[in-house]
């Protein structure tokens, strides 16, 4: 039996599909060495994306059940604003986590999506835009299918997911730049790229987990106290996940 909110809506087998296009896409270009990969993986990464608002609207949520998601995208792009004098010291991947964690995986890559494109109303609108909304929206997504696992449960693995959020989120951009604008693409110029953005990248990690320190027990307790206040339940249910594998 199907429960409400995002426990309806496109098959997992297909959120799976749009997300590990944008990896393969970039796999594959940069192999081909294809002219056009900026153009290429940009179209593959917005049309991922769409889809992941798609799979969230297919859900049909309910206002009461947007709510949570909205207040904890709205809260950190205040919060990626409010730290942008300190380099890559952002909470956005610690509210992702958080928020896939206990609203579940479509919630999680919302909340991350939606920080991104509402904090670059400040930060400024670009090309860049799609991949920093993909790669938010991964994080919070995969910290919902780590919860819905059980694996979270343990301090030493939320710790250690979220420096590697902050990980994932630097290769994904960097892998962006570097297909893009490397020219011409090699090795050498690939290792150069990443070693530059690796301290940056380090900086994030160390900052999402502080970030993680002091708000997923308070911000759990206070989100898992609404939801069932108002019996929202809005995490996927297993069931629905095993529908659409299928």
């Amino acid at each position: 039996m199907r429960g409400s909110g995002e426990a309806v809506g496109l098959p997992v087998v297909v959120e799976v599909l749009a997300l590990v296009a944008v990896p393969v896409s970039m796999a594959v270009c940069a192999v081909l060495d294809v002219e056009a990969t900026a153009v290429l993986t940009l179209l593959v990464t917005t049309l991922a994306v769409l889809l992941m608002f798609a799979s969230y609207e297919a859900s049909r949520p309910t206002l009461r059940q947007l709510m949570p998601t909205v207040v904890l995208g709205s809260v950190a792009a205040v919060g990626r604003v409010l730290f942008a004098p300190i380099p890559d010291v952002k909470p956005v991947s610690a509210i992702a986590i958080v928020a896939g964690s206990v609203l579940g995986r479509r919630s999680g890559f919302m909340v991350g999506a939606l920080a991104a494109l509402a904090s670059n109303v400040f930060f400024g609108q670009g090309a860049w835009t799609p991949w920093q909304m993909y790669a938010w929206g991964l994080v919070g997504y995969l910290a919902g299918v780590l919860s819905d696992h059980g694996a979270l449960r343990r301090g030493w693995v939320l710790y250690a997911y979220g420096f590697a959020s902050a990980l994932l989120y630097g290769l994904l951009l960097n892998g962006w730049y570097c297909l893009g604008f490397v020219r011409p693409l090699t090795w050498q110029g690939v290792l150069l790229a990443y070693g530059a953005g690796l301290p940056l990248d380090v900086v994030h990690g160390v900052a999402t987990v502080a970030f993680l320190v002091a708000i997923w027990v308070p911000w759990r307790r206070s989100i898992q106290r609404v939801v069932a206040k108002y019996g929202l339940d809005p995490r996927e249910r297993r069931a629905s996940s095993a529908e659409g594998e299928g």
